[in-house]
């Protein structure tokens, strides 16, 4: 299962992530699911945090194709992450 994010995952987005990660996770079942970031371009702290939760939950494969959308994969993989100073 992908699940493809693009633009920004942010305030309201990311509450509608987390919505929606809510209602298609039981659908997931025991597929592996693959998130795929090449198209974000921005994530705050609630975003990185909705991401995080469902990376843990799952240990999703990241799919990234820029520095920045690779950062991001490293900030989500890692659970003990302090969270980041500045909004990603």
């Amino acid at each position: 299962m992908e699940l493809k994010l693009e633009g920004r995952v942010a305030g309201p987005w990311a509450a509608e992530l987390n919505r929606v990660w809510v209602e298609e996770a039981p659908r997931l079942a025991s597929r592996k699911l693959s998130l795929d970031l090449r198209n974000v371009t921005y994530a705050d702290a609630d975003g990185t945090k909705a991401l995080r939760d469902i990376y843990s939950r799952t240990n999703a494969e990241l799919v990234t194709s820029t520095p920045w959308t690779q950062f991001l994969a490293e900030q989500i993989a890692q659970p003990s992450a302090q969270p980041y100073d500045e909004e990603l």
